[in-house]
Parts: structure tokens; C-alpha cells; sequence
């Protein structure tokens, strides 16, 4: 089936195109890599209790995140179905991810996009004005939950999700 919505009409993501993160294997509130890998039975409980069906079949048959599909509401659904100890408490953070804009965003190309702002529920993707350019995004990574929602809307494939701690690590 053919998604036809105005949002999504013109974007260059295709299936193939996926969430690359260093584990390949991270769900929101997956224990470390090692215990999520060892503890997975590669059931497939968690993909079919995902209500916005972004957790696949990801390398080597382990579940894994595809933002192109849409975004993480973090209903805690995947962590209730799944039978095996492999999870976080859902009182903690979901993941320490966020979004970044790259230097392929329409804005910065002063082409007028701001489709990622438009879905961004907590505002953490805001545009300001400039002199003689349409106005550029600005991301406040301390609002930015990793949510993905304004990753599948992006018509230039401008914004991929990377771990806080890299950002932090490298500001150092």
C-alpha cells in the first residue's frame, strides 16, 4: 500500500533505509546490550504489541527500532508482552537518544521545511529567523526524548537519531 499523505508524499526514505544505532538491537528500556542479546528469545511478542508497529525483525532476527515507520509513543507495551527478563523499569528513561539536524535540511539550504517542527510534540525542534534566510531548525537535545516522530517526516532525509552520551562525550 502506497502512503499518499501530504507529509510523506515526498520523502526519499525507502524500507531499507533504518535507525542505525550502535546496539542494532536497542528497544526503549532495553537492559545492556549483552543482556538484551543473551535474554531475547526473538519471540516476537514485542513487534506485535508495538501500537505504532516500528519494532521489526531487525540483524540476526532480534527486534529493532525503524523510525521510517513512525514514532516510539512509549506505551510500554513491547516491555508488558515480552516473557523475558530483558528490560529496564519503565520508571527510568526509555533511552538515551536524541535527534540531530544535518547540513542536508531544506532550511539550511534556504528552501522553506519545517515538517520536523510540525510533528514534534515537545517543542523541541523550534525555527528562528535570520536576515535574509527562511528561518533554521534549532534543537534543544535536553527537551528531545528520542521519540523519532519528526525522523520518518523529514523530506530530505536531514535528521537521524544518535546516543546523548556521544554528544556529551565529544563536547568534553
Amino acid at each position: 500500500m502506497v502512503d499518499l499523505s501530504k507529509r510523506r508524499l515526498f520523502t526519499r526514505r525507502t524500507p531499507e533505509t533504518r535507525l542505525v544505532y550502535e546496539t542494532g538491537q536497542r528497544l526503549p528500556w532495553a537492559k545492556t546490550d549483552a543482556t538484551f542479546i543473551d535474554g531475547c528469545t526473538q519471540c516476537g511478542q514485542c513487534m506485535q504489541a508495538c501500537e505504532t508497529n516500528i519494532i521489526i525483525n531487525g540483524s540476526g532476527g532480534f527486534p529493532t527500532i525503524d523510525f521510517n515507520k513512525g514514532e516510539c509513543t512509549f506505551c510500554q507495551k513491547c516491555v508488558e508482552a515480552c516473557p523475558e527478563d530483558i528490560f529496564r523499569s519503565t520508571k527510568e528513561v526509555a533511552w538515551e537518544i536524541t535527534a540531530r539536524i544535518n547540513d542536508t535540511c531544506l532550511a539550511t539550504q534556504n528552501v522553506e521545511c519545517r515538517t520536523c517542527s510540525d510533528e514534534c510534540g515537545l517543542t523541541a525542534i523550534q525555527f528562528t529567523f535570520s536576515v535574509g534566510h527562511v528561518a533554521q531548525p534549532k534543537l534543544d537535545s535536553q527537551l528531545c526524548n528520542g521519540c523519532g516522530a519528526c525522523l520518518s517526516v523529514c523530506p530530505v532525509t536531514a535528521i537521524s537519531m544518535t546516543d546523548c552520551n556521544e554528544d556529551r562525550n565529544a563536547s568534553q
